[in-house]
């Protein structure tokens, strides 16, 4: 799929890969705050350099090593754990179609 399309689509959902770093990069500073460290106590503490800190609180561009870093030095940990975690099924109906869908082993053909 070309990067245009792709630009397009992603603009008609509520939720795109770089609202969703913008919003982590604030909620990592808002704890930096709480905390009352300054930037570069908190770069320090997770073994980044300065500039590599302020380009995430200000883009929200971070490798996951370095954001999982950050997380250990701000004692955020558990909130990667939940990540990718298990579905939380809403009703039974939910469950019974999942063990379903578990069963196959085999996709069609034409896929």
């Amino acid at each position: 799929m070309e990067s245009g399309i792709n630009d397009n689509i992603l603009s008609l959902i509520e939720k795109t890969p770089d609202l969703i770093m913008s919003g982590i990069a604030r909620r990592v500073k808002q704890r930096r705050l709480e905390k009352e460290w300054t930037q570069k106590m908190l770069a320090t503490k997770a073994g980044l350099s300065l500039p590599s800190y302020r380009r995430f609180e200000s883009s929200g561009e971070i490798s996951l090593r370095s954001l999982v870093m950050l997380a250990f030095a701000l004692d955020m940990t558990d909130e990667f754990e939940a990540l990718f975690n298990s579905k939380i099924y809403q009703s039974i109906d939910d469950i019974l179609n999942a063990e379903q869908r578990k069963q196959r082993k085999r996709g069609n053909r034409n896929e």
